[in-house]
């Protein structure tokens, strides 16, 4: 399997992760650097995660430089990253912002909004934008109602799209962890867009990344590429 690159020079690479690759290996060779190097032959670093079942837009610098620049920048939320999400129901309302407060269970591997800070609780924010919302046929005869949200993040917590929409009753679509039980697909999650300036040119990189016109994301008529 190629990997899409979208955006290169001599301190990054700007790829498509696809969905089912991870960020960080394992041995087995299916993660993004060790595909990367199948294909160029050049080994890089990875600068932040997406889930396995994420796809999307993902950036990878070729320098050690490079790394440290941009780790330094998504600390200090110079660095945006935006997602596409097809979520459960219909949000109440049109646009917000969510923030709650996450505890990682780090043996489960699972967030969970709580109420009091303690030990090992975060904050977490978004801000999301409804783009459209769809009924599909969810079971023969039976149909359900699906939203595509675009979502900005302001901190960077695990899974925190995921637990943050579960926690009021929108879970992503596929996203069996989280509580949705739709079994037609993984879970409905798409880094859609980065943009940072450049740390060594000041130049402005903004990229996107459209999800494939495969279930769920081909049940919204909208033109991604618009958005």
């Amino acid at each position: 399997m190629n990997i899409n690159i979208l955006f290169e020079d001599k301190f990054f690479i700007i790829c498509e992760k696809p969905p089912g690759v991870l960020s960080e290996a394992d041995g087995s060779g299916n993660d993004i650097l060790s595909m990367i190097y199948a294909q160029t032959g050049n080994q890089y670093l990875l600068v932040h995660r997406l889930d396995r079942d994420t796809g999307g837009v993902m950036v990878i610098a070729k320098t050690s430089a490079a790394a440290s620049r941009i780790s330094t920048m998504i600390q200090n939320h110079e660095f945006s990253k935006e997602y596409l999400a097809t979520v459960t129901g219909i949000p109440e309302e049109p646009s917000g912002t969510f923030n709650d407060l996450l505890f990682r269970d780090k043996r489960k591997n699972k967030s969970f909004v709580v109420n009091k800070p303690r030990k090992g609780v975060k904050e977490a924010s978004l801000e999301y934008r409804l783009l459209c919302s769809e009924e599909y046929e969810n079971k023969p005869g039976e149909y359900s109602a699906v939203s595509l949200a675009q979502i900005r993040l302001h901190t960077g917590r695990t899974h925190q799209i995921r637990v943050q929409f579960a926690s009021r009753k929108m879970p992503l679509i596929g996203d069996s962890r989280y509580g949705s039980s739709e079994k037609k697909c993984k879970t409905a999650l798409w880094s859609f867009r980065i943009n940072f300036t450049h740390p060594f040119t000041q130049k402005s990189i903004d990229v996107k990344s459209i999800p494939p016109k495969i279930f769920p994301w081909d049940i919204f008529e909208i033109p991604y590429s618009d958005i």
